[in-house]
């Protein structure tokens, strides 16, 4: 029986006021991975309490 971990979050360096601003993030992290050999990351986009965004991203290692 294989033990289930939690994913080991990475977050972006900076915050966003909008969720456009962070959905180019977003898109930018996962065409980097598109065309790669390794298998592309899980990424999202969370809202903060302060309405601002973070985008964080994990992959399997």
């Amino acid at each position: 029986m294989e033990a289930v971990t939690t994913p080991r979050w990475i977050y972006w360096k900076q915050t966003f006021r909008s969720k456009f601003q962070a959905g180019c993030i977003k898109a930018k992290l996962e065409d980097n991975w598109e065309n790669g050999y390794e298998v592309g990351p899980s990424v999202e986009i969370k809202k903060l309490r302060s309405n601002k965004y973070v985008v964080r991203y994990t992959y399997d290692e």
